[in-house]
């Protein structure tokens, strides 16, 4: 990615306000791809020390969010489902998107959230619907 490239991909993250608050970060971006990582922390955990669903989630669906909209036409959350294989725990967590389908308004996306040695934390399935609009900063 150059470095235009990943300016114009971070004003796209500084749009969204929940993302930014809870700290994600955009690590890379292509065409039906995105990686998104986070750096824990305490208020990131559960009452059992580990990472909070919710925030997994957000990680999961903000890569999501990338992936979708990479194509350049905008692209929002249908469905979107999570499953929680093991605890999260760590400095860093990360979820990786990669588009499975495509085709005329809908698209399907599996993202990976892996902990830092990379161990798989969660499985998150996302459907989008694509609109015929670009997005625009």
């Amino acid at each position: 990615m150059t470095a235009t490239d990943k300016n114009k991909w971070n004003l796209f993250f500084k749009r969204d306000k929940f993302a930014g608050h809870a700290g994600i970060e955009l690590e890379s971006i292509a065409p039906g791809r995105a990686k998104v990582k986070c750096e824990v922390q305490e208020h990131h955990l559960n009452g059992v020390k580990c990472v909070h669903g919710g925030m997994l989630f957000t990680l999961a669906d903000m890569a999501f969010a990338a992936a979708a909209n990479s194509h350049g036409r905008l692209a929002v959350a249908l469905n979107a489902s999570i499953s929680f294989v093991k605890p999260a725990r760590g400095k860093t967590i990360s979820a990786e998107a990669k588009e499975v389908s495509r085709s005329g308004r809908h698209a399907v996306y599996e993202v990976r959230i892996a902990d830092e040695n990379g161990d798989t934390v969660s499985v998150f399935q996302g459907m989008a619907y694509v609109k015929k609009e670009e997005w625009s900063l």
